[in-house]
């Protein structure tokens, strides 16, 4: 059964927890294995069930990080009581979850691949997110060891530093120099066989996992604060607007226009709109027009063709919104889909197709 599983593994989980230590450096031998036994020791990946929030500390009073949903793959730090996980998330956040069976399945994981480490050559900015206009983390000094996580793109890593903190770091050669000890291995050059013509494959669409990311990101700010007019250089506030353009930068590298009309434009300009609520798919962002009362009868005889936008908000289905809309509502939240809302309803359409 699930539940003995994780209650066996429990004591495995405590030494595979410490594989690689984080803060401690060498310039030969950066994160390397505390030692040979627990550099062996088994892996326990939990696989998410069902929606559950990733919290500060383990107790249901801690405040929320982020939603995992179904489908994600955490690293299990810890089996903290006979309730709760500690977690690391793909993104590497670490939290605490729900040990629940209904919310996690426990697996074992074959041993982590050789850690890929490098070394900055000059003086480097650390971002919060791939893209020259992502928030300065701090600063990466020449020789300064560094993990990294992933190559985001042909531009950025994502790298760890000594004292855990993680980031994006320019990925050119004038920047940073990868160990060449955990270096990709150069596959066996094979005869290239003679080319046959053949159908060109349909791509496989790419917008569920990118929208399924760009709403992690939201869930991860529900209950920032609503500020109208919020500074779009810090994420201490949001306003409509700023919070959608916020999460594609984040989760996309995607920046949105900065007003919510202007982001309608861009939808309307760049993708197809809608303007019955059922053509809408998750992710799709939803304008709205002003306020003018609770009742279908309010709105009446309005053109919404040329109707101002005043409210931009994320579809996320089943009638449910991912917005931010007054200091009073309590900032980014999640609201079902009212007469009220739908009333004011405009159009509605894709970012990412």
């Amino acid at each position: 059964m699930i539940r003995s599983h994780k209650q066996l593994a429990a004591s495995v989980l405590i030494s595979a927890s410490l594989a690689i230590s984080w803060g401690v450096f060498s310039p030969q031998q950066a994160f390397a294995a505390s030692s040979p036994s627990v550099a062996a020791s088994t892996t326990l990946t939990g696989v998410i069930q069902s929606s559950v929030r990733l919290r500060t500390s383990p107790s249901t009073s801690g405040s929320v990080l982020k939603y995992l949903s179904e489908g994600d793959q955490v690293v299990i730090l810890e089996q903290t009581n006979s309730y709760w996980y500690k977690v690391r998330t793909a993104d590497g956040d670490v939290g605490y979850t729900s040990s629940g069976d209904q919310y996690i399945n426990v697996i074992s994981a074959p041993a982590p691949a050789p850690v890929q480490t490098a070394v900055i050559l000059s003086t480097v900015r650390l971002r919060e997110t791939p893209s020259s206009s992502g928030k300065v983390l701090g600063y990466l000094y020449k020789e300064d060891p560094v993990v990294i996580l992933e190559e985001t793109n042909s531009y950025w890593y994502k790298v760890q530093t000594t004292s855990g903190t993680i980031g994006y770091t320019s990925s050119s050669d004038q920047f940073i120099k990868l160990d060449g000890a955990a270096a990709t291995p150069v596959p066996t050059p094979t005869p290239v066989p003679t080319p046959v013509p053949t159908p060109v494959p349909t791509p496989a669409p790419v917008q569920p996992a990118v929208i399924e990311k760009v709403i992690a990101a939201g869930m991860g700010y529900l209950g920032t604060p609503y500020e109208y007019g919020s500074s779009r250089t810090n994420t201490s506030t949001f306003d409509c607007s700023d919070f959608i353009r916020q999460i594609f930068m984040d989760a996309a590298n995607l920046k949105l226009p900065a007003d919510s009309r202007q982001q309608g434009t861009w939808v309307q300009e760049n993708s197809t709109t809608v303007t019955d609520i059922s053509g809408l798919k998750r992710g799709d962002l939803m304008f709205f027009m002003d306020y003018q009362g609770s009742s279908a009868a309010a709105y009446a005889g309005i053109d919404k063709s040329t109707a101002r936008i005043s409210h931009v908000a994320m579809y996320l289905g089943d009638g449910k919104i991912l917005h931010t809309y007054s200091v009073s509502s309590g900032g980014v939240r999640v609201d079902n889909l009212s007469a009220s809302w739908m009333n004011r309803f405009l159009y509605g359409g894709p970012v990412i197709r």
